[in-house]
C-alpha cells in the first residue's frame, strides 16, 4: 500500500497554513497570534488552521498558562518543507528588486536545527575541503577522526549521537543556493555551538541569521572559511 501523501499535501497546500509552517522553520515555538500575523489572517482563522495542522501531525502544541505555543512536529516536517521549496522556480540573482528580508534569508538562515543559506553552503564546502567529513553511503556523511577533533576543540558535544537510517550527518539541498549544506544531529549541535559562541546571531526576523565579526574570524580560524562581504540590504 502506498503512503497517503495527499493528506499532508492538502494541509501544506493552503497558503495560510504554508506561511505558518514556514514561519516555524527556525525550530522555535510561536504563539497563534504571531503565526496569524505571519500568515496575514485573523486570530480566529489562525486557530482553525493550527488545529488542522496539529490534527494532521505537522505541528505540536505546548500549553503554558492560558497560551498555546506551536512548533513543527519534528525534523521530518522541516525536511519535507525544504524539499518542496526545491520544486519552486530557482531564486533570481541578488539584484536591487530583491527585498531586504529575502536577501538576509539567502545570506544565512536556520533550516529547523541547522545552518542554511549562502553561509551554510560555504561552511559545508569548507568542512569537506579540509577533510573533516567523508561519504558514508548514499546521502550520508560521517566525520573523519580529524573532523571529530576539530569539532570537539570548538566545544561541540558529540557524545550520545547515535547513527540513524538517515545518518548523523547528511547533505541537505539548499533551496536558495541549489547546493548542499549540512544537516543531521551533528550539524544541529554545531549550529547550537555557533550561537553559544556568539559567532552567529538570530536576525530578529523569522529564521534569518547574522554572522558576527567574531564569527567571521572564528570560522576562518576553525575551518579556513573566508566569505565575500554580504550583499547590501
Amino acid at each position: 500500500m502506498d503512503a497517503n501523501i495527499a493528506t499532508p499535501a492538502a494541509l501544506i497546500g493552503d497558503p495560510a497554513r504554508a506561511a505558518m509552517l514556514q514561519a516555524l522553520l527556525d525550530g522555535r515555538a510561536m504563539p497563534a497570534t504571531q503565526l496569524a500575523r505571519a500568515a496575514g489572517v485573523t486570530p480566529q482563522s489562525a486557530s482553525n488552521h493550527l488545529g488542522k495542522l496539529a490534527e494532521g501531525g505537522l505541528v505540536s502544541v505546548t500549553r503554558q498558562g492560558r497560551h498555546r505555543y506551536y512548533r513543527l512536529a519534528g525534523p521530518q516536517v522541516a525536511q519535507a518543507l525544504e524539499a518542496l521549496s526545491l520544486l519552486t522556480p530557482p531564486p533570481k540573482p541578488l539584484d536591487p528588486p530583491l527585498s531586504p528580508k529575502a536577501r538576509r534569508l539567502r545570506e544565512a538562515r536556520t533550516c529547523y536545527d541547522h545552518l542554511a543559506g549562502r553561509l551554510g553552503v560555504a561552511l559545508a564546502d569548507a568542512v569537506e575541503r579540509q577533510g573533516l567529513l567523508e561519504v558514508d553511503g548514499p546521502e550520508r556523511y560521517r566525520l573523519t577522526a580529524a573532523g571529530e577533533r576539530r569539532l570537539e576543540t570548538l566545544g561541540v558535544d558529540l557524545a550520545g549521537i547515535k547513527a540513524n537510517p538517515r545518518g548523523s550527518l547528511r547533505p541537505c539541498i539548499d533551496w536558495t543556493e541549489r547546493r548542499r549544506h549540512l544537516a543531521g544531529p551533528i550539524a544541529a549541535r554545531l549550529l547550537a555551538r555557533l550561537f553559544a559562541l556568539g559567532w552567529i546571531e538570530r536576525g530578529g526576523e523569522g529564521r534569518a541569521a547574522l554572522l558576527t565579526p567574531a564569527g567571521r574570524h572564528g570560522l576562518k580560524a576553525a575551518f579556513g572559511l573566508e566569505l565575500a562581504p554580504a550583499q547590501a540590504a
